[in-house]
């Protein structure tokens, strides 16, 4: 009923409306949230715990009041005695629906575990990192010559290595002379200097010679994932990576949507601070595990980030990055103590170095895509497109670099589609339909095989079909454009107009059904005309993004584009090119730079110099800020159209037929339409 509560789940994007009394478990169920639950709904397992957001969520629509769930019942009560509940915590299965709701689904509550794909990429670093291990031998105390400890461990440095000044904290003071008495007056100290012309400072001390390692974290802090590359600080290697979804999503999947919520909120921006705090502690905690390291050996962190979650993560309120003139409260980079951002899980005296921001919509997290694919040092003109839930674009050559952001809003990653969801086991991340039979193939994450071959569903298993992500929702509208399922303005064709029953009516549209597993209890999948709308604003946005950075190079074409990101390591340059995502280039001008900006956090963590070069390079980036760019409409209406109204794409018509059917509202072709109106007349 339109009067029930609507409950929005996240990071699913999923919504409904279920009457008062209903509980959040039943509720996921009947929306195909995935939330786990084996003990029946008793309160038993705790598997279906549960966070709600509480406030203003201008981005749902909805204002979440303290009782919009039932109070604790004595399931909970006792539960938390025993087990005990995370703050903030409740147990699907006992909390029941009062209101209109935001309740997110933590990654331990999901059933299928959430891929995050930004993976290193490998890639050759000369290391010089900040922080080094030195071995020394220090002279023992004399009574004829009355210096401390510290003194002499200085003067030791600057004898056998040639270091200067050295500082050290209170709690690395008061472990300093235990330590050299226990090493016979021979340590290892790990030093930290970020500038050529900064004091060394002391991180840990080590009795003897410290064999066990010394490692960093390059942590590319995005809006939907948080992903984290364990690096050993001597070597360079990659030892772990890992990743979790950013649990802010629950205030706002994209980032104006956060900056609103700040707003709306009193004390908003705070606990968005501390709810990705607590994330990266147990991100930080997680890889050192898989790793089997002790997380004190971690002594350094480089994260890269856009500017909203720049000013989160540091505990800056973000709401003038909302208004003109998106004022940053510093762009510059910063060199900070572990302990101001609250990072217990690691080393207490580690040190933090945040790559500088290029503008106020233009992050760290593009500092860093410049440091790892250097459009500044390229002969030909380059695009770099880091996509995610913000774009971030570059353009450039010898010449001139310039940059941007761009809003394309979370349906790249699956959010807000009908059947979508984030990447996990079971979700169908790439498809192909016959432009003959008009019938799709597909394949699922977790499984090597095409649906079409034998041993599918052995291979894909009990957990089945799930939905489809962002990758998969992506080559599937560029499949319906190829197939001539759909026409050029992105409207579905009625199964009498493209000859499939696979065209299904949906009220006064149509949508196309992939799979449908309802009876097995699965779900069924299906692309709407909503999908496709979305979609069509995505690629529309980042598209104008780039044509904005051509006209101010004054260009029509590019010679070259890369894809970043976790997109551009997944979606094939065809469908890209299809949908009218980038401009026309030849097909093998399209290539993928994996997790660009993760790479340049690894650069930057592991090479000192690195960060002096990206510091002096973003002063030197021009940037464009598309808010204020009256072309930058004219550029997004024109992309509407898949591929674009007015480019020609030649390129992309060498390798590819698009086929121009005509469908009027209804879905119809022009001839049927006709017979349809003539049966009324």
């Amino acid at each position: 009923m339109p009067n029930d509560p609507l409950v929005v789940f996240t990071p699913s994007g999923k919504r409904g409306r279920f009457p008062v009394g209903t509980p959040v478990l039943t509720a996921a169920r009947q929306l195909g949230v995935d939330l786990d639950s084996v003990c029946g709904g008793r309160g038993i397992c705790s598997k279906c715990q549960i966070t709600p957001g509480y406030g203003e969520f201008s981005k749902h629509g909805v204002t979440v009041r303290d009782n919009a769930l039932s109070e604790w019942n004595k399931v909970e009560e006792r539960y938390d005695q025993k087990r005990g509940l995370k703050p903030g915590r409740r147990l699907g299965c006992q909390a029941q629906v009062m209101g209109d709701v935001v309740i997110d689904v933590p990654p331990e509550s999901q059933v299928h575990k959430q891929v995050v794909r930004k993976a290193a990429s490998a890639r050759v670093i000369e290391m010089d990192p900040a922080t080094k291990l030195y071995f020394v031998e220090v002279d023992e105390p004399d009574m004829h010559e009355p210096t401390g400890d510290l003194e002499r461990l200085a003067r030791a440095l600057k004898r056998e290595w040639g270091i200067g000044d050295i500082r050290a904290d209170l709690t690395l003071l008061s472990r300093l002379q235990p330590v050299l008495r226990k090493g016979k007056f021979q340590v290892t100290v790990a030093l930290h200097r970020g500038h050529e012309n900064d004091p060394a400072q002391v991180l840990e001390i080590w009795p003897g010679l410290h064999e066990d390692g010394l490692y960093g974290l390059a942590i590319d802090l995005g809006s939907t994932t948080i992903a984290a590359h364990l690096t050993d600080l001597v070597t360079g290697e990659v030892k772990a990576s890992s990743g979790i979804m950013n649990p802010q999503i629950r205030f706002g999947e994209d980032l104006m949507s956060r900056v609103s919520y700040s707003m709306m909120n009193p004390g908003g921006d705070k606990e968005m601070t501390a709810t990705v705090r607590d994330a990266i502690n147990a991100l930080a905690g997680e890889i050192a595990r898989e790793a089997e390291i002790d997380p004190a050996l971690i002594v350094e962190t480089v994260f890269v980030c856009n500017p909203v979650m720049h000013h989160l993560l540091l505990g800056i309120d973000p709401v003038e990055l909302g208004q003109a003139p998106f004022a940053l409260a510093t762009s510059g980079s910063l060199t900070l103590g572990a302990k101001e951002l609250d990072l217990a899980a690691i080393n207490p005296r580690a040190q933090v170095y945040i790559l500088p921001c290029i503008a106020g919509h233009v992050g760290a997290d593009c500092a860093a895509v410049a440091l790892s694919e250097e459009p500044g040092k390229s002969e030909d003109l380059a695009l770099i497109v880091d996509v995610g839930t913000n774009a971030e674009i570059l353009l450039g050559d010898k010449t001139r670099v310039l940059a941007c952001s761009s809003p394309t809003g979370p349906a790249f990653e699956g959010a807000q589609i009908s059947s979508g969801q984030r990447a996990a086991p079971g979700a169908i991340e790439a498809i192909r339909i016959d432009p003959e039979t008009k019938e799709p193939r597909f394949r699922v994450i977790g499984c090597d095989k095409w649906s079409d071959e034998d041993g599918f569903a052995d291979e894909v298993g009990a957990g089945g079909i799930t939905g489809i992500c962002g990758s998969g929702i992506i080559e599937a509208v560029a499949e319906l454009r190829i197939a001539g399922l759909m026409d050029e303005s992105g409207l579905l064709g009625s199964a009498e107009a493209t000859g499939t029953p696979r065209m299904q009516a949906e009220g006064r549209t149509h949508a196309y059904l992939i799979h449908d597993g309802t009876d097995e209890g699965g779900p069924r999948i299906t692309v709407t005309q909503g999908d496709i709308r979305a979609i069509q604003l995505a690629k529309s946005a980042l598209y104008a993004g780039a044509r904005l950075l051509m006209d101010e190079r004054g260009v029509d074409k590019v010679d070259r584009v890369v894809l970043a990101g976790a997109f551009g390591a997944h979606i094939s340059p065809l469908h890209a090119m299809v949908l009218g995502m980038i401009p026309d280039v030849p097909l093998d001008k399209v290539t993928s730079a994996g997790n660009a900006a993760g790479t340049g956090a690894r650069i930057a963590l592991c090479n000192v110099a690195a960060r002096r070069e990206i510091e002096r390079v973003v002063g030197e980036i021009t940037k464009v800020e598309t808010a204020i760019e009256p072309k930058f409409q004219e550029h997004f209406v024109a992309a509407n159209a898949i591929p674009h109204k007015t480019a020609p794409f030649p390129e992309l018509r060498k390798v590819v037929t698009l086929p121009s059917p005509s469908f009027n509202t209804h879905g119809e072709s022009g001839a049927e339409g006709g017979r349809r109106r003539r049966r009324r007349g």
